[in-house]
């Protein structure tokens, strides 16, 4: 078990130098010289600097990768040979785990206790999940008519580009990079500008794992040029994006702009949990929904940010997820007893305080929080925040916040549980609360979501897929499903008379 005398000593001896990409094998400069500052959420104190990417980085990357991809040095390796570096990826993962953890705490404000199971702890596992896939994924053989003989083969890509958010960076990456690795693919990381350090970090240790140079490139910098050049790029075969709606579609635009190369999309949701009244312990409910929304200050894209509660419970209800969230611990990441860690730049807590004042102005009743705190630590901390009787219309209902603020609504019956749950765009994540077991299985197929929670929320682990509907999305990061995106199917069609 981690004490949080490993996480100090860790702090204590983390050197962190100015960042630069990894191209090639090699860590380059931008190449006008360019950098830019890297600010801790934690003190708002520097951490460094990172290499502001050009057009001309994007280019280089991706050249590499090419290179790396047509000689064969990964993609024509043996698939036993690769799945042995893979895991070999995940040891170095798991032995540098309070290291990862601490870096990327520093980086972008995740509590410790979760950014230990969530980050270097889920990546370990992703890459270990799919360096079994190496030897493993087969093609068919069709049921073609006498004299013929159909066989439909299953190959990596080509050059895979990936855009990786900045409040899960490793995680999320290696939702991307692992399979894409594993299938034989090359890939271009654009990392989050405000979270670049863990996975950069990360590069380092697949290279010391034997990933070949080339092979696996990052760079850095911010969304208006490095993105927008990994986007528009004729030479990258599939893109693989995290992050909001509007980005998502300019990647889409991007897409069809260039080489029509293959895009998928996990973005935004405003994940609907609903509490119906035969649930028997109101208490566990309350819990676990107040982590589902103020774990990591609720910068989590599947958040449940909509609580619907039956209204013969909804004061009872409200009364015990206050409770819940006046109990967080809201401060240092670094410290093991924090339950909610800071927001992860001064925008995104703006962002969310503007927010708040809305939701305010649109008449929703504040039942705690709703302001920023711990101003004094020089950080960015923002009060767990519940508003009661929203209403569905509003944008605390409609539109992600990405921030620790709940919206709580009433309502009477099953099927206006489901409306109001299916109100909005988005369809990532949901959560039902119930002791019926049909009333169960009636909502999971009736709420339009990728992932329905059954008296519980959160914790799909590397298995299942996370799926966005509607404008959450397309495609499936985690299992199998996943290897769909990083592969090309192509047909031997053989007469044998």
């Amino acid at each position: 078990m981690v004490q949080q005398t490993d996480i100090d000593a860790a702090v204590r001896d983390s050197h962190i130098p100015a960042a630069k990409h990894w191209i090639g094998g090699k860590q380059v400069d931008a190449s006008d010289g360019n950098v830019m500052a890297n600010t801790s959420p934690i003190d708002g104190k520097p951490l460094g600097a990172l290499a502001r990417g050009t057009h001309e980085d994007i280019d280089r990357a991706v050249a590499s990768a090419r290179a790396a991809y047509e000689d064969g040095r990964w993609s024509g390796m043996a698939p036993a040979a690769r799945k042995k570096i893979l895991h070999r990826v995940a040891d170095l993962i798991e032995q540098h785990l309070i290291e990862l953890a601490v870096l990327g705490v520093r980086d972008n404000g995740t509590e410790i206790s979760m950014a230990l199971k969530a980050e270097p702890g889920s990546a370990s596992a992703t890459f270990r999940y799919y360096a079994e896939t190496c030897d493993k994924v087969n093609g068919d053989i069709a049921p073609t008519p006498p004299g013929t003989l159909g066989l439909v083969h299953r190959e990596s890509v080509g050059v895979v580009g990936a855009i990786v958010p900045w409040n899960f960076p490793l995680m999320i990456g290696a939702w991307k990079l692992a399979p894409a690795l594993a299938m034989g693919n090359s890939v271009v990381l654009k990392p989050a500008e405000v979270a670049s350090l863990s996975l950069l970090r990360l590069v380092e240790l697949c290279h010391e794992a034997g990933l070949p140079d080339g092979v696996l490139n990052v760079v850095t910098g911010e969304g208006r040029a490095v993105g927008e050049a990994l986007g528009l790029h004729n030479d990258v075969d599939v893109l693989l994006f995290t992050g909001s709606g509007g980005v998502g579609r300019r990647l889409l635009e991007y897409s069809a702009r260039s080489n029509l190369k293959r895009v998928y999309l996990e973005l935004g949701g405003k994940s609907a949990s609903v509490v119906f009244d035969d649930y028997g312990n109101l208490g566990k409910a309350a819990k676990v929904s107040a982590g589902g929304i103020f774990r990591d200050s609720g910068q989590v894209c599947v958040a449940g940010s909509r609580l619907l509660v039956q209204r013969s419970i909804y004061e009872p209800f409200l009364d015990a997820l206050k409770t819940e969230a006046e109990a967080m611990i809201v401060g240092n990441p670094l410290d093991l007893r924090t339950t909610a860690g800071a927001i992860a730049s001064e925008t995104q807590c703006g962002s969310i305080l503007a927010k708040i004042d809305r939701a305010q102005s649109d008449g929703a009743r504040m039942v705690t929080g709703g302001g920023r705190i711990l101003s004094e630590t020089g950080g960015t901390y923002i009060a767990p925040t519940i508003f009661a009787d929203v209403d569905p219309r509003s944008d605390l209902a409609q539109e992600e916040v990405f921030g620790p603020v709940v919206g709580v609504i009433p309502f009477d019956d099953e099927d206006q549980a489901v409306a109001l749950a299916n109100s909005t765009v988005y369809g990532l994540a949901a959560g039902v609360w119930t002791d019926n077991l049909s009333r169960a299985h009636r909502m999971v197929r009736a709420l339009k979501a990728g992932v329905v929670h059954v008296n519980t929320y959160g914790g799909p682990d590397v298995t299942v897929p996370l799926t966005g509907h509607g404008q959450s999305g397309n495609g499936s990061d985690k299992s199998m499903h996943a290897l769909e995106k990083v592969t090309k199917l192509k047909t031997a069609w053989m007469a044998l008379d």
